[in-house]
């Protein structure tokens, strides 16, 4: 194909913190930043409203609804924009001491995709379900954007393969993954490797939002279905757009039917 509209999609890496209107002027900022640089689709990092380290009580306290007012003031920087904003929310939970980990994509009229993390980070000395209820069991969360189709998935999901064969089958051409990848020996390894193999085996555009050092890798980047990395970030707090190529998808998975002559199926545990 020739011709075809290029979409622009950034990843915006940033710490949030425990002041979620200071999260939001920074949100507001780098979308900005991203839509002057011809963004349509812009992606920030895991816990976007509130993020406290060590976790403590006042996630729960500082929870919300998916139409409270951390999401409406998302809608308006989308509108404002011309842009759609993916970032993590403390959801309210069920349970009331604790929270979901939630992403939500907004467009200008609202929310068009959330998600609630399914694997929880209980690895590497960390117990996230202490303090989050993990998601149900749904279908993969997507929406499209310019031609292109946009599935979501968080942080430790990354190591489970099955989620990006799940958001592939549900016909996902870009994998957005907001993340706080905790750092620690090998991690920013891991981290690269993953975005790289999900990448390549899903023959998908991969867009990955990290906290920056101390806590988080960084190294926010944008993955290509043939596993190049076309942006990136270091360690700064920072804003890069890649535009993408809607054809690049069906181009590779021409030379690479991968996809095609599987021969295993996914399906969710019921144990």
């Amino acid at each position: 194909m020739t011709g075809v509209e290029r979409v622009g999609v950034a990843v915006a890496q940033f710490a949030p913190t425990g002041d979620t209107r200071a999260n939001l002027d920074t949100i507001r900022q780098l979308t900005a930043t991203a839509s002057a640089r011809s963004a349509r689709v812009v992606v920030f990092p895991e816990y976007s409203s509130y993020f406290v380290d060590p976790f403590d009580a006042t996630l729960a306290e500082n929870a919300q609804a998916i139409d409270g007012p951390f999401v409406a003031e998302l809608t308006a920087i989308a509108r404002a924009s011309g842009v759609h904003v993916i970032a993590g929310l403390l959801e309210r939970a069920g349970d009331e001491r604790r929270v979901r980990n939630t992403v939500v994509a907004v467009g200008d009229d609202g929310v068009v995709a959330a998600y609630r993390k399914l694997h929880l980070y209980d690895a590497f000395g960390q117990r996230e379900s202490d303090w989050v209820e993990p998601g149900e069991m749904a279908r993969p969360q997507t929406f499209a954007v310019a031609g292109l189709t946009f599935g979501l998935m968080t942080c430790y999901d990354l190591r489970f393969p099955e989620v990006g064969r799940t958001l592939v089958d549900a016909g996902a051409d870009v994998f957005l993954v907001p993340a706080e990848w905790v750092r620690g020996p090998l991690k920013e390894h891991q981290w690269r490797t993953l975005l790289h193999a999900r990448a390549i085996e899903n023959t998908v555009f991969v867009a990955a939002a990290d906290h920056p050092p101390p806590l988080g890798v960084g190294l926010s980047a944008v993955i290509d279905p043939q596993g190049v990395e076309v942006a990136s970030i270091g360690t700064a707090t920072d804003v890069v757009v890649a535009h993408l190529d809607p054809s690049a998808v069906s181009r590779v998975r021409r030379v690479n039917p991968a996809l095609r002559l599987r021969r295993f199926t996914v399906g969710p545990r019921t144990d």
